[in-house]
């Protein structure tokens, strides 16, 4: 699987991506409102170099197209026509528009699959995730174990 952007690349993990990753994953401030970090290299290596399976969940890399360097990581995972979805822009890269970009591009990939819906839980307290998920139209669903879901339906677009 692989999705380009103007900008990205969203690709499998490969081994030289590690570093990257684990640089901005085990930084506890930067990642206060995700689950997957504070890991080994071996235990990252692990999840992320295993091969891929949407229907259990699957780590993928963003890739800047002009550096060929992680700058973050999307989580998809597939449920019948519903599609999970998460993701992280390392702080050396956030607030330049790339979470948008390739979760708008994540959003076309999974309309073009003729999925109907795409799920997020985040934080309430994560806004800046929150602003993303309404600019591409994702709508409060409700809470579950202190998460907020917002959905977005793909028949309405």
């Amino acid at each position: 699987m692989e999705i380009k952007t103007k900008r990205c690349t969203v690709r499998r993990f490969e081994k030289e991506n590690l570093d990257d990753f684990m640089q901005y994953r085990n930084d506890e401030n930067w990642m206060q409102f995700q689950g997957f970090k504070g890991l080994t290299k071996q235990m990252y290596a692990k999840e992320l170099l295993s091969e891929p399976s949407l229907l259990k969940g699957v780590q993928l890399a963003i890739i800047n197209n002009t550096t060929n360097r992680l700058i973050g990581d999307i989580y998809l995972k597939r449920d019948h026509c519903t599609f999970w979805v998460g993701y992280t822009i390392s702080p050396f890269h956030a607030k330049q528009g790339y979470a948008y970009e390739v979760l708008a591009a994540i959003v076309a990939w999974v309309k073009q699959k003729g999925c109907v819906r795409i799920n997020a839980s985040v934080s309430p307290e994560n806004l800046p995730s929150i602003n993303l998920l309404k600019k591409l139209k994702f709508t409060f669903l409700s809470s579950d174990e202190g998460e907020h879901i917002y959905i977005l339906d793909l028949q309405k677009m």
